[in-house]
């Protein structure tokens, strides 16, 4: 494990490999799996550009050697904050191949907040677009490597049929090099022997501060936590899957979302805009059959819907996420898009909930199910860390086979957010029924 993640006891990790849920995979393992299994279906579609399964492994391979041969070495970590492209996919297995560590980071994130990340996690390397929507992205890169000697690659993305407004390859003054993402190219070398218990990419805390806290999540946590997910919606290589929002929200990436999507030989979809006309239309041109969205996003589709001709009968499910909703949005939600509607409730730390797709809408509706695996262990507390009996409100504890054991680097959070014996505190509100259905209400009041 590396230095500054807290393992999980082998007592947990042999319960875990026992029952199944860790095979030893890594993600890299399975992308070259699935090339293999699917190679000529659709794996990615953004606006004119489809890759295959076969196209997208071979992308990955070239470009994990132009990685290598532009410096980075395996154990690095690499900030990743990209648009909503193929790139961000193809980036981020990419650097696992190379055995570097990706730092997923948000576009909307600020430049402080980006620099605390790259901080945090000593980055080697910068991957994003050098300009996007009046913002300098690649001057963020360049404060952070004048500030601190350990950020030295910057790797720029433009968009197609644009061109950086700094050039081609450069250095600063720092000594920072400066590449277009497009030119790590290089033909490939021999794999790199990894473990499945190493970290492979980190997710940041969804929290709004200027010091958000990294999560590492492992290839066995979260090979585990794609498979279970696309397996509890029962996915298949038939289904098309919409990505409507951020790719970097454990919501799209992984719950199923799109490693689940690609885990069974599907196709994802990524709106590129993720706007409600557009996603609307990309259902109906793309054939989609599931996607999940945020209650706010699902408000705008709902205002949209009065207004679109497209076809949207391929859609068999549209899992409803994030915050807690009323019910009457997630029923209209269901009855304008005529599908059925999941509730789940998905953290960045593993907590992932979900109410069985199959259930009978009351039921669907009434909460945020259950949690994933058979071997989440869930307690709810009160202020004391007092068992609460069902039906009584407290603080949501969860330990299990897809939740890390504390954030990387921050000793000091986490004797506050994980208890002795290896429960992670959500922060989250929530209470149980007596046949175990969770809801959730809302987060701890802070302070």
């Amino acid at each position: 494990m590396l230095d500054g993640c807290t393992p999980w006891p082998e007592v947990f990790v042999d319960r875990y490999r026992a029952a199944g849920h860790w095979r030893g995979h890594t993600l890299d393992d399975l992308l070259r799996g699935w090339a293999l299994e699917h190679g000529p279906r659709t794996a990615l579609v953004q606006g004119d550009t489809r890759l295959t399964y076969a196209r997208l492994n071979r992308r990955v391979d070239r470009m994990a050697a132009g990685f290598r041969l532009r410096g980075l070495r395996p154990g690095q970590r690499v900030v990743v904050q990209l648009p909503h492209v193929p790139e961000l996919v193809v980036t981020a297995f990419a650097l696992m191949r190379a055995g570097v560590i990706p730092v997923f980071c948000p576009l909307s994130y600020r430049a402080s907040q980006v620099a605390h990340a790259a901080h945090v996690s000593e980055a080697a390397g910068y991957v994003g677009p050098s300009m996007y929507e009046g913002v300098d992205h690649r001057a963020t890169a360049a404060g952070i490597a004048a500030r601190w000697p350990f950020l030295r690659r910057v790797f720029t993305y433009e968009a197609p049929g644009t061109s950086s407004p700094y050039g081609g390859l450069a250095t600063d003054p720092s000594g920072c090099h400066y590449f277009p993402l497009d030119s790590v190219d290089a033909p490939p070398d021999r794999p790199l022997a990894q473990s499945a218990g190493q970290v492979a990419f980190f997710l940041l805390a969804a929290e709004t501060t200027e010091t958000p806290r990294l999560i590492p999540r492992t290839h066995d946590d979260y090979t585990y936590q794609v498979r279970a997910a696309a397996e509890s919606i029962t996915l298949t290589e038939n289904d098309v899957y919409l990505a409507a929002l951020p790719a970097e929200f454990t919501l799209t990436f992984g719950c199923p979302g799109i490693l689940g999507t690609l885990s069974v030989g599907g196709t994802a979809v990524l709106a590129e805009n993720q706007t409600p006309a557009e996603c609307l239309a990309l259902i109906a041109q793309e054939r989609v059959t599931f996607t999940s969205v945020v209650p706010a996003v699902a408000r705008h589709w709902l205002e949209e819907l009065p207004k679109t001709q497209a076809d949207l009968t391929s859609l068999r499910l549209a899992q409803l996420g994030g915050a807690p909703v009323d019910r009457r949005t997630a029923r209209r939600l269901g009855t304008g898009l005529s599908c059925r509607v999941q509730q789940l409730y998905a953290t960045p730390e593993g907590l992932l909930l979900l109410t069985p797709p199959t259930a009978p809408d009351d039921a669907a509706l009434a909460g945020h199910g259950r949690p994933l695996s058979p071997d989440d262990e869930i307690r709810i507390v009160d202020t004391d860390d007092k068992d609460v009996p069902p039906g009584t409100p407290g603080e949501l504890l969860i330990r299990g086979p897809h939740t890390p054991r504390g954030y990387y680097r921050a000793p000091d959070d986490n004797t506050h957010a994980v208890t002795p014996d290896g429960y992670f505190r959500t922060g989250t509100v929530a209470r149980s029924t007596e046949n175990g259905t969770l809801t959730v209400t809302g987060r701890l009041a802070k302070g």
